[in-house]
């Protein structure tokens, strides 16, 4: 695994392209691809923002959305529990592909079941795309990604919240303590480690996510506004042939991922001291 992230890093110190694959010849330019990188004015206004608030929301999403589940799963019986979390297990087994095809047929201008239902009720009088709109195409996709991910969240949560002790629930609701109360006095305190956790892995795939961006309508490169780190970079290097800048981008998503992922390692062993 660690010749590959090196042979990257020395590609982004290069001009690479078809010529040096021919020829085998190496084209240093040093730092190059990286000043390039920063000061090309899609990075700040197009790239970052679709990677980085992309992923701040569907992180919170996700993990709202699978602790609800969880909540609701908790309060079920064994019989019922099993049911639902069988039931939410197939999104999570459903492969990223699949599951994009699937919200691409949803939302399709002419045969998708979003624009029928909408027009059947007349809240529009004609097909809509809506790939074509910056902020319409990653609503999709965040809803691909909340659909594939909350099921982790859900049994992550989940076993956290069978271990929480019944006896401070019932002692808290004997002292006048509400639902609401009792979940975020209570039960988040004690699983403050479990969010810690589940957000962090979160942030981690939804930074880098690739599929569910590329191939919906226009997320391949022809929509620039869609385009995000991993997006870009892989349109560069393959779609322009330019491996070195390409290799750039990489490289700058790498460090990303690398400082979400010492801040997890750190969350860990802070939970084995405890």
């Amino acid at each position: 695994m660690l010749w590959p992230l090196v042979r990257v890093f020395l590609f982004s110190l290069q001009d690479y392209g078809l010529r040096e694959i021919v020829s085998g010849e190496p084209n240093w330019n040093g730092v190059d691809n990286y000043v390039e990188v920063f000061t090309t004015p899609e990075l700040w206004t197009v790239v970052l923002p679709n990677t980085v608030v992309f992923a701040v929301i569907s992180v919170a999403g996700t993990v709202a959305f699978g602790t609800a589940v969880a909540v609701l799963m908790a309060s079920l019986g064994p019989f019922w529990r099993t049911i639902v979390g069988s039931a939410i297990m197939i999104a999570w087994a459903m492969p990223a592909v699949t599951g994009t095809y699937v919200w691409v047929w949803i939302f399709d201008a002419d045969r998708g079941v979003f624009n029928q239902t909408l027009q059947a009720l007349g809240l529009q009088d004609a097909p809509v795309n809506w790939f074509t709109d910056r902020y319409t195409f990653y609503a999709i996709v965040l809803l691909n990604i909340i659909h594939h991910g909350f099921p982790f969240v859900a049994i992550t949560v989940l076993a956290g919240l069978l271990g929480v002790p019944k006896e401070m629930l019932e002692a808290a609701e004997v002292d006048g303590a509400g639902p609401w109360r009792r979940f975020f006095q209570v039960i988040v305190p004690n699983l403050r480690q479990v969010f810690a956790v589940v957000i962090i892995l979160s942030t981690i795939w939804d930074f880098k996510i690739f599929a569910q961006v590329y191939l919906m309508p226009g997320g391949a490169g022809t929509n620039r506004e869609a385009l995000n780190l991993g997006v870009w970079s892989y349109v560069e290097s393959f779609g322009q042939n330019r491996y070195g800048f390409g290799s750039a981008i990489a490289v700058l998503l790498t460090l990303v991922l690398l400082a979400i992922t010492v801040v997890y390692v750190r969350t860990m062993l802070k939970e084995e001291e405890l």
